[in-house]
């Protein structure tokens, strides 16, 4: 990461800029400095919104300001001042009103990933635009059987999405289960990564960043730095876990305490299923039921080996750190303690997911995410050798069919592929077909590696994109538009 550029000073709406514009002194103080979060606080979540009568009406602006972030005053981008943003609960036939006011010094717009709504008008539409100081509308009408889940807003205007997300643009939204799972308590997790010169401000991404995908140097929980959280034993918990890292991959762990996993994004088991660790792609969500035994624990992410362009760029890229050489983070510390709490009841089992390896299938594709050599000193990002082109409809759907798409990565790198407003159901990874249905709306790809995914192209028509959810990639061009029609 290098010092604040002017591109992110006007982000920032000005924040940073006296550290520039005093010329050598400012400027050693901001490369020389560092920011120094503040570990250990309580736990503490966003303001939660929740809907009534069918309909959820917010408000949500996007700023810049002071905002806290891992203890520390900082300055960054908020929506309504926090960061993250407020949590928004709604329910399956729901109306989601979001007023989007944008008093940034740039253009912005909203992407509501993973929810299943119209990418139509002012309905889940990246192709919106909101310039500085407007404001706009949008509406997102949820299908009576939307599937229950945690997703997550966040900008997605092509070109800024990486530097907007990086600088605390995010927030979850909970899509309430029709018969709740019986919980001592629910934690949302949002988890981000920045990172921050001594004055607290964003520091810009370097090419080489944008090239790899940039990784922050502090990881935060809510914006906390490894914040504390307490249970008694015997407690059961339901943790929401949002990876909203421009990014960084989430290898997590709770070792000594009893973790399972109800599903990820909008997918979910029939019954819970144990786990050991869950792996997080940029993006990616999971709905996790943690048993408490007694003890403290941390909850880990791991260091994941995503790959590396070096041998494509020339440098070796450096070795993941902690600060103490070993790759692995804690982002937050559980501490179990008192007496015992009653067993909790079996969770209720949910019907099977929907199973689209019978399905006719209308079109098979493939889907190719490449990396290509150097040109004027970048990197060229694209699907299937075509790099992004807002105007141009890469690939044409007909509404109701099932497709079956070959996701490729010829690259030594992994690369997260999202599909706005349809799930994926897996078919194939690497070479096994798993047991029971898998869905996601972030399939990760491994490097040199593919994936099988079936669409069913039910309920809405329209133009909307699919994309490397490196968002830095995304930013370079790696996106496609696909219509439905």
């Amino acid at each position: 990461m290098g010092p604040l550029s002017r591109r992110n000073a006007l982000l920032l709406g000005g924040f940073g800029t006296a550290a520039i514009a005093v010329g050598g002194a400012g400027l050693w103080w901001t490369l020389s400095s560092r920011f120094s979060p503040v570990p250990g606080g309580d736990f503490t979540e966003p303001e939660q919104l929740r809907g009534s009568n069918g309909r959820l009406q917010v408000r949500l602006e996007a700023s810049p300001g002071s905002v806290q972030l891992g203890g520390q005053q900082a300055s960054a981008l908020a929506y309504n001042g926090g960061v993250p943003g407020p949590t928004l609960r709604v329910r399956a036939g729901d109306v989601l009103d979001i007023e989007l006011v944008n008093s940034m010094a740039v253009p912005t717009n909203l992407h509501v990933h993973g929810l299943h709504v119209s990418p139509q008008g002012n309905g889940d539409n990246v192709f919106n635009v909101v310039q500085p100081g407007h404001s706009f509308s949008y509406e997102y009408r949820l299908p009576a059987d939307h599937p229950p889940g945690v997703y997550w807003y966040h900008p997605h205007l092509h070109g800024m999405v990486a530097d907007q997300i990086f600088a605390g643009l995010f927030g979850a939204i909970i899509v309430e289960d029709a018969q709740p799972v019986d919980v001592s308590r629910e934690r949302v997790m949002v988890v981000s990564d920045i990172t921050l010169d001594g004055s607290g401000t964003v520091t810009d991404a370097s090419p080489m960043d944008r090239m790899l995908g940039r990784e922050g140097e502090f990881v935060l929980v809510n914006g906390q730095s490894n914040p504390k959280l307490s249970a008694r034993p015997g407690e059961r918990e339901r943790w929401r876990i949002v990876n909203t890292c421009v990014s960084r991959y989430l290898r997590l762990r709770l070792d000594g305490q009893q973790m399972q996993l109800l599903g990820m994004d909008s997918g979910r088991f029939p019954t819970p299923r144990n786990a050991d660790e869950v792996l997080l792609a940029p993006g990616n969500r999971a709905d996790v039921l943690v048993t408490a035994v007694e003890g403290d624990a941390t909850l880990g992410a791991v260091y994941y080996n995503r790959g590396s362009m070096a041998a494509m760029m020339g440098p070796a890229e450096p070795a993941p750190s902690d600060g103490q050489g070993t790759g692995d983070l804690v982002l937050a510390t559980l501490s179990v303690s008192g007496a015992p709490a009653a067993s909790p009841p079996a969770v209720p089992s949910r019907p099977a997911a929907a199973d689209l390896r019978t399905a006719a299938v209308a079109a098979h594709r493939q889907v190719t995410l490449a990396v290509g050599g150097m040109g004027m000193g970048m990197m060229s990002f694209t699907i299937n050798g075509r790099g992004f082109n807002a105007s141009r409809t890469d690939t044409t759907v007909a509404a109701q069919t099932v497709e079956e798409w070959t996701l490729i990565n010829p690259s030594p790198m992994d690369h997260p592929f999202h599909l706005h407003v349809w799930p994926m159901q897996i078919v194939e990874e690497r070479g096994q077909t798993p047991g029971q249905p898998v869905w996601r709306d972030v399939v990760n790809i491994p490097a040199n590696g593919q994936v099988r995914v079936r669409i069913n192209f039910t309920d809405f028509t329209g133009r909307s994109v699919y994309h490397c959810h490196i968002l830095d990639h995304e930013d370079q061009g790696m996106m496609g538009v696909i219509e439905v029609r």
